[in-house]
């Protein structure tokens, strides 16, 4: 208890700095989810509801896929990276190594077995071609960009890091308003071109940004090749959950159902992000609280959750009150969008109180409990969310979606304090072997 006390004073005012940091950067963070929102509202509009549904599956997999490009390695740069700043040579060319294997391996895959599944162009080379595009710009120039915000964040350039998320956002922006709206663009094969040079620009711009901060030893990190899995595989898990609904509802219901429900859970992502950029502020300090053991942390993590309740429930009630306005954007096609956004956009709450404690669990280093607890309820959540979907859409599809946010909250939380007391009796023991 007393080493508690002595690593971080009780109170809020050590948190003063970070919520500054978080208001400083709150206009840029907006920005970059209004910037996204739009995007997203620009393609439904103009690629029609085919076209669109299209795009969203291939996205779909393609975002999965992201999750196993690199192996995980990208949260061991931060969590190294913000312990030892000496280390980020040796991490930044463990990343490009792993990245690029990965990477690599996952677009062969998927350009070998998507051409069976979508069809883009009735001509056969111009559909694996689209396809491919689609892939390289969503894993690996994705993954590139991400990275560079990372690096960033390990090194608490948290300015940089935002300008990296903003102009990626608005970037992408751009290039919809000019594919769509001024070139006509309509079709997903046409619409891949467009993606495909933004990203390019960004993915160029992003590594001409971190050339400064030193150049990669390329080689691998052993020790963090099971750390970097135990982080990203619960990813790919909740991925595959997030979509387990969206396959059953467009067996059993209406295209129209299919896209306001995928457009009403970008917004959800959307308005997650005001949290997500608390998390991004915290990680790597607590990646050095929690060196000493997790038990250090335990009253930052406390006021953490506090911060994105706060922050979730403000999301959430603007969500609600701007619901009526989300046609304008989309289009009078998708009918049932204000309820569903309305439905869904409380579950932001939840999602916000279980992120704080995986979060924790991934800056102490304790990814293999982090993994199984958010890996099971990522797996027990597919089945209940197909189950619902199929029984009784599409309101089954709400009702699990917040028992499993609630279920990972009391599952994450769980975890999280048992860790915590396990620390703070190991520390105990030590200090008493070191009295005797």
């Amino acid at each position: 208890m007393a080493s508690e006390g002595v690593t971080e004073p009780r109170g809020y005012r050590p948190l003063l700095p970070m919520v500054v940091s978080y208001i400083a950067s709150g206009g840029s963070l907006v920005l970059g989810s209004a910037a996204q929102l739009v995007t997203f509202a620009i393609l439904a509009r103009w690629l029609g509801v085919h076209e669109f549904s299209v795009f969203v599956a291939i996205t779909a997999l393609a975002n999965i896929a992201v999750h196993l490009c690199g192996l995980g390695a990208m949260e061991c740069l931060v969590r190294r990276v913000a312990r030892d700043r000496a280390m980020y040579p040796q991490m930044l060319g463990h990343n490009i190594i792993l990245t690029t294997a990965s990477g690599v391996a996952l677009l062969l895959l998927g350009v070998v077995a998507l051409p069976f599944f979508f069809t883009l162009s009735a001509d056969p080379v111009k559909n694996f071609a689209a396809i491919a595009l689609m892939l390289i710009t969503n894993i690996l120039l994705v993954r590139i960009i991400v990275l560079t915000e990372q690096i960033f964040i390990a090194h608490s350039d948290f300015a940089s890091a935002n300008k990296v998320v903003v102009g990626f956002a608005v970037a992408r922006t751009v290039a919809a308003a000019l594919a769509c709206i001024a070139f006509s663009v309509s079709t997903v094969e046409s619409w891949a071109v467009w993606q495909f040079v933004c990203h390019v620009l960004v993915a160029i711009a992003c590594m001409r940004a971190i050339r400064g901060l030193g150049k990669p030893h390329y080689s691998i990190v052993r020790e963090e090749l099971p750390q970097g899995l135990y982080f990203s595989i619960p990813f790919i898990l909740r991925a595959l959950r997030q979509n387990a609904d969206l396959l059953v509802l467009s067996l059993v219901t209406t295209a129209e159902i299919v896209s306001s429900y995928s457009v009403a859970r970008r917004i959800l992502e959307s308005s997650y992000l005001s949290v997500d950029a608390l998390n991004r502020l915290i990680y790597p300090g607590s990646a050095r609280a929690t060196a000493a053991g997790l038990h250090h942390a335990f009253q930052r993590v406390r006021r953490v959750l506090a911060a994105a309740t706060l922050i979730s429930l403000a999301a959430a009630v603007t969500v609600f009150a701007l619901a009526p306005v989300l046609p304008h954007l989309f289009g009078k096609d998708y009918v049932s969008l204000v309820g569903f956004a309305r439905s869904l956009c409380w579950a932001v709450v939840p999602l916000a109180a279980w992120s704080v404690a995986a979060e924790a669990l991934g800056a102490s280093g304790y990814h293999a409990a982090r993994a199984t607890v958010i890996g099971l309820g990522s797996i027990a959540g597919a089945g209940l969310a197909a189950w619902a979907s199929w029984y009784a859409p599409p309101a089954g599809t709400f009702v699990s979606f917040y028992v499993i946010e609630v279920a990972m909250v009391i599952a994450t939380w769980s975890v999280f304090l048992h860790f915590v007391r396990r620390d703070r009796e190991q520390a105990a023991l030590t200090f008493e072997a070191g009295r005797a």
